[in-house]
Protein backbone atom coordinates (compact mmCIF):
# COMPACT_ATOMS: atom_id res chain seq x y z
CA UNK A 1 0.00 0.00 0.00
CA UNK A 2 3.03 2.40 1.02
CA UNK A 3 4.48 2.04 -2.47
CA UNK A 4 1.04 2.98 -4.20
CA UNK A 5 1.49 6.08 -1.91
CA UNK A 6 4.48 6.98 -2.77
CA UNK A 7 4.04 6.32 -6.31
CA UNK A 8 0.77 8.66 -6.33
CA UNK A 9 2.97 11.26 -4.77
CA UNK A 10 5.53 10.80 -7.48
CA UNK A 11 2.58 11.19 -10.05
CA UNK A 12 1.52 14.23 -8.51
CA UNK A 13 5.25 15.97 -8.51
CA UNK A 14 5.37 15.30 -12.05
CA UNK A 15 2.05 16.62 -12.80
CA UNK A 16 3.78 19.80 -11.04
CA UNK A 17 7.23 19.83 -12.98
CA UNK A 18 5.01 19.81 -15.97
CA UNK A 19 4.49 23.35 -14.39
CA UNK A 20 8.24 24.72 -14.60
CA UNK A 21 9.27 24.88 -18.24
CA UNK A 22 6.16 27.30 -19.20
CA UNK A 23 6.22 29.49 -15.70
CA UNK A 24 10.18 29.52 -16.17
CA UNK A 25 9.51 30.55 -20.41
CA UNK A 26 7.02 33.39 -19.22
CA UNK A 27 9.66 34.86 -16.68
CA UNK A 28 12.46 34.03 -19.54
CA UNK A 29 10.40 36.94 -22.03
CA UNK A 30 10.70 39.22 -19.24
CA UNK A 31 14.02 39.05 -18.13
CA UNK A 32 16.18 36.16 -20.72
CA UNK A 33 16.75 32.56 -20.77
CA UNK A 34 19.59 32.57 -18.67
CA UNK A 35 19.09 34.74 -16.41
CA UNK A 36 15.14 33.33 -16.05
CA UNK A 37 17.44 29.99 -14.92
CA UNK A 38 18.91 31.63 -12.68
CA UNK A 39 16.35 33.10 -10.79
CA UNK A 40 14.79 29.60 -10.89
CA UNK A 41 17.74 28.14 -8.92
CA UNK A 42 17.91 31.19 -6.30
CA UNK A 43 14.51 31.05 -5.61
CA UNK A 44 14.78 26.84 -5.07
CA UNK A 45 17.84 27.30 -3.48
CA UNK A 46 16.59 29.60 -0.64
CA UNK A 47 13.17 27.96 -0.23
CA UNK A 48 15.73 24.38 0.20
CA UNK A 49 18.09 26.40 2.39
CA UNK A 50 15.09 27.44 4.68
CA UNK A 51 13.15 23.61 4.85
CA UNK A 52 16.85 21.59 5.41
CA UNK A 53 17.02 24.16 8.74
CA UNK A 54 13.86 23.73 10.17
CA UNK A 55 13.96 19.82 9.17
CA UNK A 56 16.60 18.11 11.30
CA UNK A 57 19.00 15.30 10.18
CA UNK A 58 21.15 16.59 7.59
CA UNK A 59 25.25 18.25 7.21
CA UNK A 60 26.05 20.86 5.18
CA UNK A 61 29.48 20.60 6.79
CA UNK A 62 29.64 16.59 5.24
CA UNK A 63 30.02 17.77 1.85
CA UNK A 64 33.62 18.62 2.10
CA UNK A 65 34.12 14.85 2.25
CA UNK A 66 32.18 14.22 -0.86
CA UNK A 67 33.51 13.05 -4.23
CA UNK A 68 33.70 15.52 -6.69
CA UNK A 69 30.71 13.30 -8.85
CA UNK A 70 28.36 13.69 -5.60
CA UNK A 71 28.35 17.43 -6.40
CA UNK A 72 27.38 17.89 -10.50
CA UNK A 73 23.72 17.57 -9.66
CA UNK A 74 23.39 20.54 -9.55
CA UNK A 75 24.82 21.56 -12.88
CA UNK A 76 22.60 18.33 -14.24
CA UNK A 77 19.42 20.37 -12.89
CA UNK A 78 21.08 23.68 -14.38
CA UNK A 79 21.35 22.15 -17.35
CA UNK A 80 17.78 20.90 -17.64
CA UNK A 81 16.28 24.09 -16.51
CA UNK A 82 18.01 25.83 -19.03
CA UNK A 83 17.04 23.69 -21.77
CA UNK A 84 13.58 23.86 -21.00
CA UNK A 85 13.54 27.47 -21.16
CA UNK A 86 15.28 27.50 -24.88
CA UNK A 87 13.33 24.77 -26.13
CA UNK A 88 9.70 24.80 -24.09
CA UNK A 89 8.51 27.78 -26.84
CA UNK A 90 9.77 25.56 -29.82
CA UNK A 91 8.24 22.19 -28.37
CA UNK A 92 5.71 23.58 -26.39
CA UNK A 93 4.98 21.56 -23.00
CA UNK A 94 4.07 17.96 -24.00
CA UNK A 95 6.96 17.78 -26.25
CA UNK A 96 9.60 19.17 -23.57
CA UNK A 97 7.44 16.65 -20.89
CA UNK A 98 7.46 13.68 -23.71
CA UNK A 99 10.88 14.00 -24.03
CA UNK A 100 12.00 14.82 -20.19
CA UNK A 101 10.04 11.45 -19.25
CA UNK A 102 11.45 9.14 -22.43
CA UNK A 103 14.84 10.39 -21.49
CA UNK A 104 14.54 9.73 -17.68
CA UNK A 105 14.05 6.24 -18.71
CA UNK A 106 16.77 5.71 -20.94
CA UNK A 107 19.11 7.37 -17.89
CA UNK A 108 17.14 5.28 -15.09
CA UNK A 109 17.67 2.23 -17.34
CA UNK A 110 21.43 2.87 -17.39
CA UNK A 111 21.79 3.12 -14.06
CA UNK A 112 19.82 0.56 -12.97
CA UNK A 113 21.47 -1.75 -15.27
CA UNK A 114 24.85 -1.03 -14.13
CA UNK A 115 24.18 -0.24 -10.78
CA UNK A 116 25.50 3.33 -11.02
CA UNK A 117 26.02 5.36 -7.98
CA UNK A 118 25.37 3.25 -5.73
CA UNK A 119 21.85 2.09 -6.88
CA UNK A 120 20.79 -1.43 -6.59
CA UNK A 121 21.78 -3.15 -10.19
CA UNK A 122 18.69 -4.38 -12.31
CA UNK A 123 18.98 -6.05 -15.24
CA UNK A 124 16.76 -4.52 -18.54
CA UNK A 125 14.12 -7.26 -18.78
CA UNK A 126 12.43 -7.44 -22.02
CA UNK A 127 9.39 -5.21 -20.48
CA UNK A 128 11.48 -2.83 -19.21
CA UNK A 129 13.11 -2.55 -22.72
CA UNK A 130 9.43 -2.66 -24.46
CA UNK A 131 8.56 -0.02 -21.79
CA UNK A 132 11.58 2.54 -22.64
CA UNK A 133 11.04 1.82 -26.39
CA UNK A 134 7.27 2.53 -26.04
CA UNK A 135 8.14 5.76 -24.32
CA UNK A 136 10.52 6.93 -27.13
CA UNK A 137 8.05 6.39 -29.97
CA UNK A 138 5.68 8.55 -27.77
CA UNK A 139 8.08 11.11 -27.34
CA UNK A 140 8.75 11.09 -31.34
CA UNK A 141 4.41 11.56 -31.63
CA UNK A 142 4.17 14.09 -28.82
CA UNK A 143 6.70 16.52 -30.61
CA UNK A 144 5.09 16.17 -33.92
CA UNK A 145 2.95 19.26 -35.74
Amino acid sequence: MIRYLLGGTMFLVGATAALQPPINAALAKRTGSLEAAAVSFVVGTVALVIISLLMPGGSYAAVRGAPTWELTGGLIGALFVASTIFLIPRLGATGIIAGIIAGQLAGAVLVDQFGLFGIPQASVSWQRALGLLLLIIGGLLAVRR
